[in-house]
């Protein structure tokens, strides 16, 4: 078991390696092209934090592990909006830009929906990975067509240089060989010890890799908010989830021989949390147009809720009842009041900002 252990471990700082220096060498040829921040953060940044979930999955659908595959891209999807948001901003609160709220979140949202939709046969056929493609091509063209201010402040254009460029290409080729390599020890270290500990593969995908696979993530997110680029802090989680299920999901299925096959547990579970976390992000991003200390830790407190109850049904504990009773009976409720309540007040307050700045500019004239 030790040897699987140090693969694993191996693969692990691979695969964020690997990221850490896509990102970096991509980005800054970006900045060369002078992008937005936020265009950057949606797209650049988060394909770079994104290829670790897509090295992983296309290695395990060529491998027939579909489970794998799911489960990685579902979980990293939760541990993003959950686990990551949640944790960056009980460190520090996080600023959102009003373009996510308007456009980005409610393609998140829809894109989710979309692959709910397609699941619900027990299936995701070739001809829907390839409508997934097709909207990821659209989803490029659109954020490209991007160019208002308010999408963040472009990035000061450097001087071009030759050799530079050269070499930040070079270096996202050696990222990019990291994260394959990373990805398939990670995966063949995972099956073994799923087999050892008796633990299905689904719930492997939907944990340990997909965690791992996240860790790029955590250190984007954590670096942007500290040197407040809320652009790219924010933008690259969003991103993200969207690239997740649009190029990762859609590409991948490319690549395996007929449909994959969709547990019934994530139609029935995991897709739902999905769902609920896209949603909760659009009233917690539009008060105060920031992810507070206190949002952070409800984010958290989903997340570990959630790995709690895959233990509990993993192992058939006597408490799962209990514990699934007072979640959706008390908790949720309780706190989905309070997030109705607050983003009814921030609603309230805004309109009567607004309708005082028009008062203000009539009497002005």
């Amino acid at each position: 078991m030790l040897v699987p252990i140090i693969w694993f471990i191996v693969g692990l700082v691979a695969l964020v390696g690997g990221a850490e220096i896509l990102v970096r060498a991509v980005t800054k040829l970006a900045a060369i092209l002078g992008i937005s921040k936020l265009i950057i953060g949606l797209t650049v940044v988060a394909f770079g934090t994104s290829a670790p979930e897509l090295a992983v999955s296309i290695q395990a659908g060529i491998n027939g592990e579909t489970d794998i595959m799911l489960g990685n891209i579902i979980g990293s999807n939760i541990s993003n909006t959950m686990l990551i948001l949640g944790l960056v901003a009980l460190i520090i609160p996080i600023k959102v830009n009003v373009s996510i709220i308007k456009s980005d979140a409610p393609i998140m949202i829809g894109v989710t929906l979309l692959v709910f939709f397609f699941a619900l046969n027990g299936f995701i056929s070739f001809w829907e990975c390839l409508i997934l493609s097709v909207f990821l091509l659209i989803y490029l063209l659109f954020l490209s067509r991007q160019g208002s201010p308010e999408l963040g402040t472009p990035i000061k254009r450097p001087e071009k240089n030759l050799t530079k460029s050269i070499g930040y290409l070079l270096l996202s080729i050696v990222g990019f060989v990291l994260l394959i390599s990373g990805a398939r020890w990670m995966i063949d270290s995972a099956l073994i010890f799923a087999e050892a500990a008796g633990v299905s593969e689904l719930v492997i995908g939907l944990t340990v890799v997909a965690v791992g696979t996240s860790l790029p993530e955590v250190v984007v997110v954590l670096v942007a908010a500290l040197k407040k680029e809320r652009d790219i802090a924010v933008g690259s989680i969003i991103g993200s989830n969207i690239l997740n299920l649009l190029a990762v999901l859609g590409v991948s299925g490319l690549f395996i021989e007929g449909a994959i096959p969709v547990q019934p547990v994530l139609l029935q579970f995991d897709l739902l949390v999905l769902i609920a976390a896209s949603l909760l992000c659009i009233p917690i991003f539009y008060t105060g147009f920031r992810i507070a200390r206190l949002e952070g830790g409800m984010l958290l407190f989903f997340y570990i809720s959630y790995l709690f109850y895959l233990y509990l049904s993993n192992t058939g504990h006597l408490w799962l009842q209990e514990f699934t009773t007072v979640m959706i009976y008390f908790v949720l409720p309780v706190i989905g009041v309070i997030l109705i309540i607050v983003t009814g007040l921030e609603w309230k307050k805004r309109s009567r900002f607004k309708g005082f700045k028009t008062i203000q500019r009539g009497s002005d004239s």
